[in-house]
């Protein structure tokens, strides 16, 4: 049940700092690390377990997904909205 579809973060990525990834794919707790969304592997994982991930636009659950280039990824923290595209 996904309410707030007014925005799309993949959409408008011109001020979305972009983190280069080493090989083609990226699992989603080693993305938020690298890209200093998360301190660490346990908050990355209360991050993403609580529901505050999103991946272009839709919530994630799953640690492992995979990212691609392209992906968007944004994360509700207490200080708002951070974001990082995958490059």
């Amino acid at each position: 049940m996904v309410s707030n579809s007014a925005s799309h973060p993949a959409s408008d990525s011109g001020s979305v700092p972009e983190v280069p990834i080493r090989d083609d794919v990226i699992r989603l707790g080693q993305f938020l690390k690298l890209a200093d969304l998360a301190e660490d592997g346990a908050q990355a994982r209360d991050l993403i377990a609580d529901g505050e991930v999103r991946v272009n636009g839709e919530v994630e659950t799953r640690r492992g997904r995979q990212l691609v280039r392209g992906d968007v990824v944004s994360v509700a923290l207490a200080t708002g909205d951070e974001q990082a595209k995958v490059s």
